[in-house]
């Protein structure tokens, strides 16, 4: 589904991604994992349009979308999270929810004079979409609570459930796990796996929760310094004396047996 050419992605003399060259295979859930600095949120970045590439190509279904803002890949099915969740803390949940789908009648002056019951119409089946989606998640009980109100965890589930109204064809999520407890993490992961499986969505994670990506994740992509360094099953990626030596010590395996 992506195909990264030798992206390069430079700020000044610092080279944040280093002739990256990668591949997604459709419907598969992706662990892109490394170091800090490693250069895998620029690489999020450059794919999803946030920054430009210095040089080389990202290829979705056959189709250069190299340098395209997020708008036009959002149109494309093309999605992508941040370590960060980016709710709109005043609206409620269902509220967060029903704004995702563009192009709705009540983003126009004209039609806010009328069109009013259409847009009522409009509004009404998102409602009932959101709150599909908010069962889904498990999170229907939240849904007339204000965003800004929500836990870690819950926040980044609100931002699955914001690929789920619309048609989602892939979802870069990244560090879905930071900040989030365990029982909130099993959720998102079964969340994940569900709209895998049932869905068809194709997944890429970053996340430096080994057992997150155990259970989630195949193939599993190790970059360090801007490049990638090994791709394989977790146990594979686990033994590569490339990736624990990019650990400084403090890598895989180190940490298994702390």
């Amino acid at each position: 589904m992506i195909v990264v050419d030798d992206v390069h992605k430079h700020f000044g003399g610092f080279h944040a991604v280093d002739g990256a060259t990668l591949s997604i295979e459709k419907g598969s859930i992706t662990g892109l994992i490394g170091p800090n600095g490693a250069g895998k949120s620029t690489l999020f970045n450059v794919i999803a349009g946030v920054l430009p590439p210095t040089s080389g190509r990202v290829i979705m279904d056959g189709e250069d979308i190299t340098g395209l803002p997020p708008h036009t890949l959002f149109a494309k099915g093309l999605l992508r999270t941040f370590q960060i969740a980016h709710e709109f803390s005043s609206m409620t949940v269902r509220e967060n929810l029903m704004m995702v789908p563009p192009g709705q009648r009540g983003e126009t002056l004209w039609n806010t004079w009328f069109q009013r019951s259409r847009i009522r119409e409009d509004e009404a089946r998102l409602a009932a979409v959101a709150d599909e989606v908010l069962e889904f998640l498990t999170i229907d009980h939240l849904a007339d609570e204000r965003a800004g109100n929500l836990s870690g965890g819950q926040k980044k589930l609100l931002e699955l459930g914001r690929t789920m109204m619309v048609d989602a064809k892939i979802v870069f999520l990244d560090e879905v796990g930071a900040g989030v407890n365990r029982t909130l993490l099993n959720t998102i992961g079964d969340a994940i796996v569900r709209l895998n499986r049932e869905r068809g969505y194709t997944f890429v994670v970053i996340e430096h929760d080994m057992d997150f990506i155990g259970r989630l994740c195949d193939p599993v992509i190790c970059m360090a310094e801007g490049k990638v360094l090994a791709e394989g099953t977790l146990d594979a990626i686990k033994a590569n004396e490339e990736v624990i030596e990019a650990y400084l010590g403090t890598g895989l395996k180190n940490k298994e047996s702390a």
